[in-house]
């Protein structure tokens, strides 16, 4: 399943053709702007010491942070210092205009960010933050200097001086490390993640995991517990700059009892998560082809809200707001892609062994999406609508076996790849590797590993 993009950053194509000159270091950035980042003399004492203590290599992250902000930008207590956030639709230059800067300095002032690749604003997400400063000795306030995190590792900063505006960037130097959460579910996993200090995607891509097993709308219940160990790069001082990827996932709740490790087989080089006795997570069709929508209608007889008529609902529903991506449930080729009668916008997929969904009552069809295509699981097909016969927007979804409707909901779906051999003994070393990761960061010693036959729960 596609992973969702960050909400507030997508990291801009930084390294494309940058002059290594333009590269900076904070030292080299403190010699461009000639120590006026300091405006406090408090912090260029503290400044200082970083520097004389501190390998001219690695002192960036602590100074990045002391410097970047356009409170440190440019000395004086005539500033004024003002932060933004970007909006849906805006530009660099609506933001800073909406701070009150004359939109054509903002035009100058961000060109030299433009111009050295630092920044592309065609990439700019809604929620980026910038802080701007603001000279208030003349009869109107000038803008002085712009800082922004255009990524969580590089900070950008331009400065207005006598032959005009410069730009630089300071990069944080990183360190890998690993971040583990542990915890029981009062309300919902993605309170208790965030809670614990995980993040969005963290939570996203252990529902990923689960995704074949649980449905995250009604299956999980408070007191239910669950594990995510996931990648983390920090700085110097040991806190959490970015995330990666999840390196294990434990459930235990009334619905499912289980955990995975995230391992790439070497013979294929195919990642996946596999179970503590190596078989793989993923399963031949996806239990449910959307994020984030609720059950309104399951498989069965009932009368049907628009005709009136009683008979077999060949489906389940997925209410969910217009727009919402849905996903292919397997791997396959597209029979279909076409308005078909009270379906509406419809698409049917023909999968192995006698397989077959389909999608209704979509408001449009995804890129590519015609008959004959093949298309991977997770592969966006089309998005929710209400087309055809349909009393507001949701997903209708089907599962046929050899012609036959079946209840999508209660499928036992064949599993993916089973590792054996050389691959199995490969996969434990790895399973090792992250137990012991686990162990490091407070988990208890009786690892899945004592016990690997996964408990399954009834439902």
């Amino acid at each position: 399943m596609p992973r969702p993009a960050d909400p507030n950053t997508q990291p801009p194509a930084f390294n494309r053709g940058l002059k290594s000159a333009l590269t900076l270091t904070v030292v080299c950035a403190i010699a461009v702007f000639s120590g006026v980042f300091f405006a406090k003399a408090g912090q260029k004492a503290e400044s200082d010491a970083l520097i004389a203590s501190t390998p001219a290599e690695v002192a960036g992250p602590a100074l990045a942070e002391l410097l970047f902000s356009a409170e440190e930008a440019v000395p004086g207590a005539t500033l004024t210092h003002k932060t933004g956030t970007l909006r849906s639709r805006d530009n660099l230059i609506d933001l800073l205009a909406r701070l009150g800067a004359d939109r054509r300095d903002a035009h100058e002032a961000l060109k030299p960010l433009y111009d050295n690749e630092y920044l592309d604003p065609r990439r700019l997400r809604p929620g980026l933050v910038i802080n701007a400063a603001f000279d208030e000795t003349g009869p109107e306030a000038t803008l002085s200097a712009i800082t922004l995190r255009a990524a969580p590792e590089r900070s950008l900063i331009v400065k207005r001086d006598e032959d005009g505006w410069t730009a630089a960037a300071l990069d944080v130097r990183l360190t890998p490390a690993h971040k583990r959460i542990s915890t029981i579910i009062q309300t919902s996993l993605y309170d208790a993640a965030l809670a614990n200090g995980g993040r969005d995607q963290q939570v996203v891509d252990f529902a990923q995991v689960f995704a074949y097993d649980v449905d995250f709308q009604r299956e999980i219940h408070p007191g239910d517990s669950f594990e995510i160990v996931y990648e983390a790069w920090v700085d110097e001082r040991g806190r959490p700059v970015k995330t990666g990827e999840v390196l294990y996932a434990e459930l235990n709740g009334k619905a499912l009892s289980r955990s995975f490790y995230r391992h790439t087989p070497s013979d294929d080089e195919v990642t996946d998560y596999f179970d503590p006795n190596g078989e793989s997570a993923t399963k031949f069709l996806m239990k449910t082809p959307i994020n984030g929508a609720r059950l309104s209608s399951n498989f069965g007889t009932r009368r049907h809200p628009i005709s009136g008529y009683t008979r077999l609902h060949k489906g389940t529903d997925f209410a969910a707001r217009t727009g919402t991506p849905i996903y292919a449930a397997g791997h396959g080729v597209i029979e279909r892609a076409s308005r078909y009668g009270g379906y509406g916008n419809y698409v049917r997929i023909r999968h192995a062994n006698g397989y077959k969904t389909a999608y209704a009552h979509m408001s449009r069809y995804g890129p590519g999406v015609r008959s004959g295509r093949r298309v991977r699981q997770g592969d966006v097909i089309g998005y929710v609508g209400s087309t055809g016969a349909s009393t507001g927007p949701h997903l209708h979804y089907e599962v046929m076996i050899n012609g036959k409707h079946v209840n999508a909901m209660k499928l036992d779906l064949p599993t993916g790849r089973k590792l054996s051999g050389e691959m199995l003994d490969e996969f434990m070393l790895r399973r090792s590797e992250i137990d012991a990761i686990r162990i490091a960061h407070g988990a208890e010693t009786e690892m899945a590993s004592a016990n690997p036959t996964p408990v399954m729960q009834a439902r």
